[in-house]
């Protein structure tokens, strides 16, 4: 019996995104807005999953004591309150990215666990709206992926040209009101690949920020999805319809060289309710 088991720490450490061997024009080439000789401060939310046999006697994979002594010992003790570029040895020959914490905290961690924990993922947010995981494939294949999310709002009317007034009536519901109703929709997008080994970024932000704003936010964002949008013109813009048309958008503009590519977009209309789409 495999059984995953999830446990979550938090530490808080300052970084800052400038390589001192390069240029001025170099370093904002390389990162961006976020380019800066100066730190800043981030609350990290971790979260590590370990794998493994249900100890029958025992009914556990592994004392999650075990694993939180780990997690303190290897990772919390030496991050927190930290300035990461200075103070961390690790992150003097690599740059602090978000990515690259995550791969330490897997590195730090790896032969650190109790005997049976396989350790399968590390995620961590930088924000809210800002993460990273870092996982095994079940081919033993590692992957990892950044993942931004964004806000917008707009309304929409659930419709299909293919069916009947009658019909439509009857597999919508109210959502089938011909004014429309709205959402404050979450759209959350995932690239994949291997993070640069200058910047230890997976994409640029300020680049994948820039191709969801002309994408999604500006076509979408305080729009009627059937009456103001070319894409949902004769498409039922359900939650579903739209994480795939956002998709098809994105991935004519994100490059692939380099192995990045489009992970996954999910749509959320809801607390409740979110949709994903892979491609």
């Amino acid at each position: 019996m495999i059984v995953n088991l999830m446990r979550r720490a938090s530490f808080s450490a300052a970084h800052n995104y400038w390589l001192a061997e390069h240029s001025e024009d170099e370093n904002r080439r390389a990162f961006g807005v976020w380019a800066a000789r100066k730190p800043h401060g981030h609350n990290y939310l971790v979260e590590v999953t370990v794998s493994g046999d249900v100890d029958l006697n025992t009914g556990m994979v592994v004392n999650i004591t075990d694993v939180n002594r780990a997690l303190k010992r290897w990772v919390i003790d030496v991050l927190d309150g930290r300035y990461l570029n200075e103070e961390v040895s690790y992150f003097r020959r690599n740059a602090p990215a978000l990515e690259n914490i995550a791969l330490f905290i897997w590195e730090a961690l790896a032969n650190s666990l109790p005997s049976g924990a396989n350790l399968t993922k590390t995620k961590l947010w930088e924000m809210d709206t800002l993460w990273t995981e870092l996982y095994k494939e079940s081919d033993g294949a590692m992957t990892a992926s950044l993942t931004r999310s964004y806000d917008f709002s707009a309304s929409h009317r659930l419709h299909s040209l293919h069916l009947s007034d009658d019909e439509n009536r009857e597999i919508f519901g109210k959502c089938n009101n011909p004014n429309g109703h709205g959402h404050n929709y979450t759209v959350s997008v995932s690239v994949a690949g291997d993070p640069d080994s200058k910047t230890g970024m997976i994409f640029p932000l300020d680049e994948l920020d820039k191709i969801v704003e002309e994408e999604v936010l500006m076509p979408f964002d305080h729009k009627h999805l059937n009456l103001d949008t070319p894409e949902f013109a004769t498409i039922n813009p359900t939650s579903e319809m739209l994480a795939v048309v956002i998709w098809q958008k994105l991935a004519r503009r994100l490059p692939t060289s380099g192995g990045t590519r489009l992970h996954s977009v999910v749509v959320s209309e809801t607390a409740r309710n979110s949709f994903e789409y892979r491609g």
